[in-house]
């Protein structure tokens, strides 16, 4: 499994794209400085009225598949 760790700032009006359809995906740079691109989709259980905050780690199949997002810390 492959695991990328990153933190994430999106206002509430930002992941307005997201929730729109306008942008599918997010792009995160990681702690170890990789960037990393996963659907949107997977920040819905996150959103609060203030948007999205904290760090989150992203977890993928060795062909980076079957993306699974958690808060961490």
């Amino acid at each position: 499994m492959n695991r990328y760790e990153f933190r994430l700032r999106i206002t509430a009006e930002q992941y307005l794209e997201y929730y729109r359809g306008t942008a599918r995906h997010v792009l995160a740079r990681c702690s170890t400085g990789q960037t990393v691109q996963f659907p949107a989709g997977l920040l819905q259980q996150f959103v609060t009225a203030d948007g999205i905050h904290g760090e989150f780690a992203l977890t993928c199949d060795e062909n980076n598949r079957n993306p699974r997002l958690e808060r961490v810390k």
